[in-house]
């Protein structure tokens, strides 16, 4: 029994490992289609107002999308906290994370969020994320070169609370589309709060039982 108890840990972090691995490789797909740049796949066939009034619009939602690819990856090696046998490696995903939020995806995700389908409620939602994701992880870098690596790894935890919506936004989409069958405009307001509010409550409820 002690045994059992031992490898449960292991056993939830493989699973987890597993999981993020699956969904990874499905937003790699979903990335790809906007290889080379295309504007008439996915996302962009209902964006096409934006795409044609507003030319800045597609450098922004191309530097969201393929700076997210490697912010999902960093994040994730970054938070196991293991150097695989190299020198520094989680320190330098970890500087790899923070740079591509602070400058690149952060920045144009808030600015995406201001002309997000789904009306007021959708486009506030998208812009309080885009701020909360930028202020934790520029919280997270200020503690690590206060060397403070406690506090660093909670802020480090609730960055990619924020980092991972981009998976479980999808993932309660798919659940309320089956169960409900709900206006569109109607899914797009609720995913839109769903995809990362219960991310940051656990993350804060694991940080309060010093889970994290």
């Amino acid at each position: 029994m002690l045994s059992l108890k031992k490898n449960i840990p292991l056993f939830i972090k493989t699973l987890l490992i597993i999981g993020f691995g699956y969904f990874f490789w499905l937003m790699l797909k979903i990335t790809l289609e906007y290889v080379p740049l295309k504007t008439d796949v996915s996302f962009l066939m209902i964006k096409q107002t934006e795409v044609e009034e507003r030319p800045e619009y597609l450098w922004f939602f191309y530097t969201h999308v393929y700076a997210s690819i490697f912010v999902l990856l960093s994040g994730f090696l970054a938070i196991i906290r293991k150097d695989f046998g190299l020198k520094n490696f989680h320190r330098n995903a970890g500087k790899i994370y923070i740079f591509l939020i602070l400058f690149l995806a952060a920045p144009s995700g808030i600015y995406m969020g201001i002309f997000a389908n789904g009306g007021f409620l959708a486009k506030s939602s998208f812009v309080i994320l885009g701020c909360l994701w930028w202020f934790t992880t520029f919280r997270a870098y200020q503690l690590a070169r206060k060397r403070k690596f406690r506090e660093h790894k909670q802020w480090m935890w609730r960055s990619f609370a924020l980092t991972i919506s981009a998976l479980t936004l999808r993932i309660w989409k798919v659940i309320i589309v089956y169960l409900f069958h709900p206006n569109p405009m109607d899914v797009y307001e609720i995913i839109a709060w769903l995809g990362w509010v219960p991310n940051i409550i656990l993350t804060e409820y694991l940080i309060t039982k010093k889970q994290i």
